[in-house]
């Protein structure tokens, strides 16, 4: 294992990504997830300046010092070291650079970007059509592409820009790859039915993403419609709109009869002018991936959502893991444009790949900047966000360096009763200086929606006598959101205390070291059977666990009290020898397959 440096570490004007990796003893992975956690993206061999190096080693724990520095300084009067500003691009020459912040002067107003969630038939989509409708731009009525994953209103001259998304799964898939998009989130909820469950995951979702929330209280045309309950209810689930002293906008619509639509934008403007919207559009465009798809005889088409700066045709761009230069762009009424600026959704052709929904677009100097950019979201596995997954030792090693001030955790249990118990004993566990927040809590199987949820929000899935669903493993083997299932409550909140205190033990995998055949049961007297064995793959080990299976099928389990070659003790015996193995199972017959297994430390 490489010696960690003493003292201050010499660096020239000048490193390799893994020269530096090698210089302060830790994995080229290491100082590339840091320089993608500072928007810097290099691949292994190539070069970034002090500034870079110094500051990935700061983060990395390590002090630094520009090699010659005492010479120049003393030689020119110790000239001051320039600051380094967040957010980076790329120079002609591939090299990252660093990208000072917008100047003031250069910021505009930009348009709102919206995403309406709620429970499936509570009318997301009419009253998304009923808006476009009665609020395209002149002369663009019926030219609006339904296709394009988003599109524009125009109200009182005023743009806004509503995201086309499916539901607040595919909301949060895009916070879960860093991808922060929305503005404003309106809830719509149906006067006639009330909040469902749907509605309370999208309500979950939006206030784990920290972002306004309006409440459009939908179909008051209808006979049965009571819009007081539904008020009183979103209250039950901590929802208070202002009527009720809160801080929650709620406008009662119909999106079949067209009313309140007017209202409901206004309010949209009114929570977007409260933020202060502004973005740069003199600036290098940078956006997120809406959606993307192959057509026949355009190729592989992306549809951007454009944050900053302004994208033109001819751009030279990274996304994720492709990179290519813009051909074409097309606008959400379907017409050819020359550039697109901030807060505009435009379809663009000329990608090499199809990136993937929430990758953030980059427009870059070169094509050489733009292939390192993609080949380093490569190499890391992620998307040009970089955004990992958080265990629990992850976010109990940064309470314990006092990086964080809370652990965040999605709660299901088998039944209803055991929430409450639960809930409450992870409020005792809380103090003053770091809490436990529970994001989400409900009893069944742990879903697809509640990894996402842990997946954008930093967060851990805490189950109780529960289990996950088939969708939900498929979404947790690709994002690597920490899911931890108990059955006894008090190692569930011995767990998480020891994480609140930064004490939290590493997580024990099971590890399969091999598997034996039995050939021969040995009578031992008092020592009871020894199953004589023959090694088929892996190892044997002495004192590991071991499962015993008959006719495929598991029979017992123990541990392996003795091993032994011949006559001789032995620790471990390796795959195509004989040993005579000594268990803890008594009943043991010819045929029988030993699997051994081990409890270790994940990530060891």
């Amino acid at each position: 294992m490489p010696v960690r440096p003493a003292g201050p570490v010499e660096l020239p004007s000048s490193i390799s990504v893994n020269d530096l990796a090698t210089l302060l003893g830790v994995s080229h992975a290491d100082i590339i997830k840091e320089l993608i956690r500072n928007g810097i993206f290099a691949t292994i061999n190539q070069s970034i300046d002090f500034d870079t190096a110094a500051l990935v080693a700061g983060e990395l724990g390590f002090e630094t010092t520009e090699r010659g520095s005492a010479e120049r300084a003393a030689a020119e009067g110790a000239a001051p070291q320039e600051i380094v500003a967040p957010g980076t691009e790329a120079d002609g020459t591939g090299k990252p650079v660093l990208f000072s912040e917008d100047d003031p002067a250069d910021l505009a107003t930009r348009a709102p970007i919206v995403t309406i969630m709620g429970h499936v038939d509570h009318g997301k989509t009419s009253l998304l059509d009923a808006v476009r409708e009665t609020s395209v731009a002149a002369g663009e009525r019926g030219g609006i592409t339904q296709h394009i994953g988003a599109s524009e209103v125009v109200h009182n001259a005023k743009r806004i820009v509503f995201l086309d998304t499916p539901g607040h799964e595919a909301f949060t898939a895009m916070r879960a790859r860093g991808a922060q998009v929305t503005d404003i989130a309106i809830i719509v909820v149906a006067a006639d039915d009330g909040v469902m469950p749907q509605t309370k995951e999208a309500i979950d979702h939006v206030r784990a993403a920290r972002v306004p929330m309006i409440v459009a209280i939908n179909k008051i045309d209808k006979p049965d419609a009571n819009p007081d309950r539904v008020k009183q209810e979103l209250a039950d689930t901590g929802v208070l709109i202002e009527e009720y002293g809160g801080d929650v906008i709620a406008v009662p619509v119909s999106a079949k009869q067209k009313t309140g639509l007017d209202d409901l934008l206004e309010m949209v403007l009114l929570v977007a002018d409260l933020q202060d919207l502004k973005a740069n559009p003199k600036r290098p465009a940078v956006g997120t991936i809406v959606e993307s798809k192959v057509e026949k005889g355009r190729g592989n088409v992306a549809t951007v959502l454009v944050q900053t700066g302004t994208l033109r045709v001819g751009d030279i761009v990274a996304a994720g893991r492709t990179h290519g230069r813009v051909r074409a762009l097309q606008n959400a009424a379907g017409k050819r444009v020359k550039a697109a600026e901030p807060a505009t959704a435009v379809e663009i052709i000329g990608l090499q790949d199809l990136p993937e929904a929430g990758d953030i677009l980059r427009v870059v100097a070169d094509e050489k900047a733009a292939r390192d950019m993609a080949e380093a979201a490569a190499l890391t596995g992620a998307g040009s966000d970089g955004k990992m997954a958080f265990s629990l030792e992850d976010i109990s090693a940064q309470i314990q360096a006092s990086e964080v001030k809370e652990l965040r955790v999605v709660l299901k249990t088998d039944v209803q009763g055991s929430l409450g118990a639960i809930r409450h004993a992870l409020e005792r566990l809380n103090t003053s200086e770091v809490r436990i927040t529970i994001l989400r809590e409900g009893a069944g199987d742990i879903n697809e929606s509640d990894v996402l949820l842990a997946s954008a929000s930093d967060a851990v899935v805490i189950g109780f006598n529960t289990k996950l669903d088939p969708g939900a493993q498929r979404v947790v083997d690709a994002s690597g959101v920490d899911v931890r299932i108990y059955d006894v409550i008090y190692k569930l909140t011995d767990d998480l205390g020891a994480a609140l205190q930064g004490m939290l033990a590493p997580k024990l995998v099971e590890q399969v070291e091999g598997h034996a055949e039995v050939r021969m049961v040995i009578k031992a007297g008092k020592a009871g059977n020894v199953a004589g064995s023959y090694v088929t793959d892996g190892r044997i080990v002495r004192g590991g666990q071991v499962r015993l299976f008959r006719a495929g099928k598991l029979e017992a389990e123990g541990r392996i009290e003795s091993l032994k070659r011949f006559k001789d003790d032995v620790r471990e015996v390796a795959a195509g020898f004989e040993c005579g193995i000594g268990l803890t199972i008594d009943d043991i017959a010819e045929g029988d397959v030993i699997e051994c297994f081990q409890m270790v430390a994940e990530g060891s």
